[in-house]
């Protein structure tokens, strides 16, 4: 298997972990954390520590929490095409965890809300044979004709597609239009649901039009893969979970890797629960086990 751009945002998270309701206006004592997040980078970590070969593309502010930023995720085994902004921050995001292990997300995408198409170099396509794209590039206008551009230059390479949606509020009218002929959609339950009217995996079949196959991450209910072949579904795995931040950028990891390395959509898609396993059994949303990064 040859390389894989990954095509997000790239961050920091703080994760407060907090037992009980937040009190209004008063105190609630939490857990912190901070560690580096984005969709596009916890899918590039997750990716590298399934044994691919990702590069990951993003924009980040030319401040220490971007060099940070890029020597852990380097550390980890991520190349970095960081475009740098002079102006504005890197992305941030405040993530609440209650003692169930749900999260809720307070973001500030920052210098990745100003990605533009040029922030992606084509030379970066000739040495891959996969572009995933995760879709807050897509759900914040800013940022969408990069998104439309980073698809349509792998199509024109002959790089096989991914884009996974990420979040059913913000999905938008004409998004399916705008990832119109991608190979692999990653959507989950929620997402799903926004963009058919469904819950049931067969009603993915619906899509039939936009991509070549859905692969749906159904959080406790397991996985399914659906294409013109029919449905397939895998259960989940029985795990505590500590913390769901990333559980999907986790499962977006562990499928492509399997199915781009030539493995069949069963096995692709118990890769994929698999590491969404790991991801919700440790506080984070990348790999809990990292070497200690360099200094730039």
């Amino acid at each position: 298997m040859t390389g894989i751009v990954v095509v997000g945002d790239a961050g920091l998270d703080v994760v407060a972990r907090h037992a009980g309701p937040i009190v209004h206006g008063g105190d609630s004592r939490a857990s912190v954390t901070i560690e580096p997040g984005g969709a596009g980078a916890n899918t590039a970590v997750w990716l590298a520590a399934c044994g691919a070969s990702p590069v990951l593309v993003a924009r980040v502010g030319a401040d220490s929490a971007g060099r940070q930023v890029h020597a852990e995720l380097t550390s980890a085994g991520v190349r970095c095409a960081f475009a740098v902004d002079p102006e504005a921050a890197t992305c941030c995001v405040v993530v609440l965890v209650d003692d169930t292990g749900q999260r809720s997300m307070l973001p500030d995408r920052g210098a990745n809300a100003r990605f533009s198409p040029a922030d992606l170099d084509p030379g970066l396509l000739r040495d891959a044979s996969h572009l995933h794209l995760s879709g807050y590039v897509l759900l914040d206008a800013s940022s969408r004709a990069a998104g439309v551009a980073a698809l349509r230059a792998a199509r024109e390479a002959g790089l096989t597609t991914s884009v996974d949606p990420q979040s059913a509020a913000l999905i938008y009218d004409g998004f399916l239009d705008d990832v119109r002929g991608v190979d692999l959609l990653l959507p989950n339950t929620e997402e799903l649901v926004a963009l058919t009217g469904s819950a049931a995996p067969g009603s993915a079949a619906a899509e039939w039009d936009v991509a070549g196959a859905v692969a749906l991450a159904s959080g406790a209910d397991g996985a399914s893969w659906v294409d013109r072949d029919g449905l397939l579904s895998v259960p989940a795995e029985d795990v505590e979970c500590v913390d769901s931040t990333g559980a999907g950028d986790a499962f977006d990891a562990g499928l492509l890797a399997a199915w781009l390395a030539g493995a069949s959509r069963h096995e692709a898609l118990l890769a994929g629960v698999r590491a969404a396993a790991r991801a919700v059994s440790a506080v984070g949303a990348q790999p809990p086990v990292r070497t200690q990064p360099s200094m730039m």
